[in-house]
């Protein structure tokens, strides 16, 4: 049977369901409303390959649920149901499945996120690790003070606070007494 130029006949990608037929001065009208979108699942693994990958990533749980959610959409099941069973939004649901179509296992693994480069060299942290373990406890002022003297850089207190937590370091906060004392 040859392939119609009418898209509703012929839907390259969506289901149709006839929601009413109705009669309206002597014509016949069909209301017809778009379904899902239907994405498939590429099967970049067997289901024994993919199985075995589940079985030897028990400690990296961000591949792990993405595959699980691979291994419900290979079994037949919605993305929406897929999504719903591993606990994530169907938004997340379908980007995993674009980038499991797109990359197979390589797409589903965790990339760093670049960001903008540190105004401190990896040295000049060094440097600063060094000069920090001289004492136990820092407050975020003395340390914004200590990287804006020894090496130019002004940095947020929040920031601060993350290069510490970066480094394995402690911070205080003062207490009221302290502020007092300035």
């Amino acid at each position: 049977m040859p392939r119609s130029r009418n898209p509703l006949l012929n839907p390259p990608l969506f289901n149709y369901s006839v929601v009413h037929i109705f009669l309206y001065y002597g014509v016949i009208y069909v209301l017809i409303m778009s379904g899902k979108k239907i994405y498939d699942v590429e099967k970049h693994l067997s289901a024994d390959e993919l199985d075995r990958k589940i079985r030897g990533l028990k400690n990296d749980v961000r591949v792990l649920k993405k595959l699980y959610f691979i291994k419900s959409l290979y079994r037949g099941e919605s993305v929406e149901r897929s999504a719903d069973l591993i606990g994530v939004t169907k938004a997340t649901g379908y980007n995993w499945l674009k980038a499991w179509n797109k990359h197979g296992y390589e797409g589903l693994l965790f990339k760093p996120k670049s960001g903008r480069p540190s105004r401190l060299s990896d040295t000049d942290k060094e440097e600063l690790e060094r000069i920090l373990r001289k004492k136990d406890t820092w407050e975020t002022r003395e340390v914004q003070d200590l990287v804006k003297k020894e090496f130019g850089v002004k940095y947020s207190s929040w920031q601060i606070r993350r290069i510490m937590k970066s480094l394995g370091m402690k911070y205080a906060k003062p207490l009221p007494q302290d502020l007092q004392k300035t």
